[in-house]
């Protein structure tokens, strides 16, 4: 269990972002955060169901529940933001990884908006991120996994201040819409042309070798089973376990 849990020191940066213990209610008292949130992170690294969360984190619907609630309330993504807002932004990399999609996440209740896609490996789920200059997460985003990767791109970016920093990214993300974007907001792009542009654009080629930082971080947060494959019914509860794994990758 231990290999998913905080150290001393991670707990520490951790602690003041996270709300506070005591709520004022009467009761029984609630489980400490550090614990709650050592479960969570053991459920995000195993891929294991709830039920078999060891007991040494205290009931499982006690941990789903802070969980759920972490999520709802938005904690997870402020905590998220908290250890992220001193990146490195002088190059920013963006890519997306498929996500296959677990048979137990496809019941339930559909929506619109569900970002499940049929490709010719099954169902998947897109996961889009932007990675800073040492290789830490700054922004995500979530899409159908049959869906092209320049189609979400500004939407991404827009979540991100550009201005400054250079864009790296692969000849997927060479659109026209998506590089004067980022030349609107005081940005640099070094995305290589596709070999059928009738007018192809110069590409910084030794700074767009910076780019495997995202393919790097990729790596990383898929040591964490609960997102090496999805298992569950709501984007959110997805979402949420990335910054989960996020949140453990920057306190590293």
């Amino acid at each position: 269990m231990k290999r998913y849990e905080l150290t001393t020191e991670q707990r520490k940066r951790v602690k003041p972002l996270l709300p506070p213990e005591e709520t004022g209610k009467r009761g029984r008292p609630r489980k400490d955060n550090r614990t709650m949130l050592n479960g969570m992170l053991w459920i995000a690294g195993s891929g294991a169901q709830w039920r078999e969360l060891p007991e040494a984190y205290g009931p499982w619907q006690s941990v789903y529940a802070r969980f759920a609630k972490w999520r709802d309330d938005g904690t997870l993504e402020t905590v998220f933001r908290a250890l992220s807002e001193d990146a490195d932004m002088e190059n920013l990399s963006i890519d997306s990884t498929c996500i296959k999609v677990h048979e137990s996440a496809i019941g339930g209740e559909k929506t619109e908006d569900k970002a499940v896609g049929r490709t010719r490996g099954g169902l998947n789920t897109k996961l889009h991120a932007i990675v800073d200059g040492l290789g830490n997460p700054v922004e995500f985003l979530l899409s159908a996994g049959n869906d092209n990767d320049c189609v979400h791109a500004i939407e991404l970016l827009e979540n991100v201040e550009l201005c400054g920093s250079n864009v790296l990214a692969d000849r997927a993300y060479g659109a026209q819409s998506i590089r004067e974007y980022i030349s609107k907001h005081g940005a640099n792009y070094v995305i290589p042309p596709q070999s059928n542009v009738s007018n192809p654009w110069p590409a910084d080629w030794y700074l767009y070798k910076e780019r495997h930082l995202v393919e790097c971080f990729f790596q990383k947060i898929k040591w964490f089973r609960r997102i090496a494959a999805s298992y569950v019914k709501l984007d959110a509860s997805f979402l949420a376990f990335v910054y989960l794994a996020a949140i453990a990758i920057l306190l590293i």
